[in-house]
């Protein structure tokens, strides 16, 4: 870690150097697999399957990925209260960013380590009842958990409304570290909060405390990621990096348990039209494993970004739209053990 640090940030230093990075896939399919139950706190296994959760960064690591991230999506005390975890902000996030250090930091390459950070599972005022300042404090003191671990970045996702995604950047951004910023576009091509990905970037641009990567993750399928990005790109900066980590396809609600349409194969051809879309970091979300990290991080070497396409081109190379749910709209994201929403539930 101390290593790391001495040559100035990694990630801010991989941004530089490089045309992309490659991100990670999704933290919870890959620990369902390993065991994880629906209903169970994620987190937990920081401390209790430190091993399982090692053995996630490194299947990414294996297959290609500069970034991981850190299994602490719902680190923050408002969702750890439902595991009366309340109490153990910074130790279990600390725990998260050290189990990922240590497998980047044994890599023969460079890797970046991303601090994960999900929404609070409330709604804050004025259409809820969290206030303002109470979300910062949250989000500051997951972000004090997640440094004091040795992340590299914080790494704020699947946000849905302008004041959550504020006090996001504004609490993750007191500890020191670059911050990264992604919403997710699953509603009518909106967040679930009526933000569109043109306004998202405007929004996310223009806070006090600017994002250094502003993207799109997780929402419904590629084809739906990707449309988001090209109407993202009509607003953006010229220097702007954007983030894209979609889900592996089309996410159907089967049985209590969500089932992905994607291969690997269409997830390469995904990275491509992302980095077409003017996309720097490109990953997956929901039902990506080390496979269709592997698929995109062969499809984007030696790749040269095109012009951006048309709506009717990625439907096209990608396939339809969806009218189907997605996992963050059904109260969670698989990523976060089924339980990612406005309201957490417990399965």
């Amino acid at each position: 870690f101390q290593r790391k640090q001495q040559m100035g940030n990694l990630f801010t230093k991989l941004l530089n150097e490089r045309d992309y990075l490659i991100a990670d896939g999704a933290m919870g399919t890959s620990l369902f697999k390993r065991g994880l139950q629906t209903g169970d706190a994620p987190e937990l296994w920081n401390v209790d399957h430190q091993d399982r959760v090692e053995s996630v960064h490194q299947e990414y690591v294996d297959n290609g990925s500069d970034i991981v991230l850190t299994n602490s999506f719902g680190c923050n005390e408002f969702r750890l209260k439902l595991h009366s975890s309340e109490d153990r902000v910074f130790e279990l996030n600390k725990a998260a960013a050290e189990r990922a250090r240590k497998v980047a930091d044994a890599s023969d390459r460079d890797v970046v380590v991303g601090g994960s950070m999900g929404p609070t599972g409330e709604i804050l005022e004025p259409a809820g009842t969290l206030k303002y300042e109470e979300a910062v404090a949250a989000f500051k003191a997951q972000a004090e958990g997640l440094k004091a671990g040795g992340v590299d970045v914080l790494w704020i996702e699947t946000m849905s409304g302008r004041e959550e995604s504020a006090a996001a950047v504004e609490g993750a951004s007191s500890v020191g570290l670059p911050v990264v910023t992604t919403m997710t576009f699953d509603t009518n091509g909106k967040t679930m909060m009526g933000v569109s990905p043109e306004d998202a970037y405007e929004h996310l641009s223009h806070l006090p405390n600017q994002p250094a990567a502003i993207g799109a993750n997780c929402g419904l399928g590629p084809t739906e990621s990707v449309i988001s990005l090209a109407q993202m790109q009509t607003v953006v900066d010229e220097n702007a990096v954007i983030v894209a980590k979609a889900n592996c396809g089309i996410p159907q609600y089967v049985n209590g348990e969500f089932i992905f349409s994607g291969t690997p194969e269409l997830m390469g051809k995904y990275a491509r039209m992302a980095r077409d879309c003017g996309a720097k970091i490109i990953g997956g979300c929901c039902g990506s494993d080390g496979e269709v990290i592997k698929a995109i991080t062969d499809s984007l070497k030696d790749y040269t970004p095109g012009e951006k396409p048309s709506e009717e081109k990625i439907i096209e190379v990608l396939g339809p739209l969806s009218n189907g749910p997605s996992p963050h709209s059904h109260g969670g994201d698989e990523n976060e053990g089924g339980r990612r929403g406005r309201k957490r539930r417990r399965g």
